[in-house]
């Protein structure tokens, strides 16, 4: 039987990535909020890290304000699937995503919207 311990949402969090919910499992998700270009590369890296380490977890970076730029000049293939950029700060800064990333219509929206479902938030 794997250890589980609690989160702060009274989940039990299982020692093999998962957690559980209510007699159910499901894989670990993640919601990493980038909004610079510092923690854009930070995000990458946790979400590489955390993907090495748990593939069956689910993870997305949200990016917004200025690390949105980053994204759109400085293409990383291993993370670039993971991404979400902001429609408002694409709108904002006059800027267009290009066709193979995703988009969402507000960060925030996002960001809350997968917390209230049960994601985990890191801020990068």
């Amino acid at each position: 039987m794997p250890n589980l311990r609690h989160d702060r949402t009274g989940n039990s969090v299982m020692s093999d990535n998962a957690v559980s919910t209510q007699g159910e499992t499901m894989p670990l998700q993640l919601v990493i909020h980038a909004p610079d270009e510092a923690s854009l590369a930070r995000a990458r890296s946790n979400a590489r890290n955390l993907l090495a380490a748990a593939p069956d977890a689910r993870c997305e970076i949200v990016v917004n304000a200025e690390a949105v730029a980053v994204v759109i000049e400085r293409r990383d293939p291993a993370t670039d699937g993971l991404v979400r950029l902001c429609d408002n700060t694409l709108r904002n800064k006059d800027m267009k995503a290009p066709a193979d990333l995703k988009t969402v219509p507000a960060a925030v929206l996002h960001l809350a919207e997968r917390q209230a479902a049960g994601w985990l938030y890191i801020r990068a």
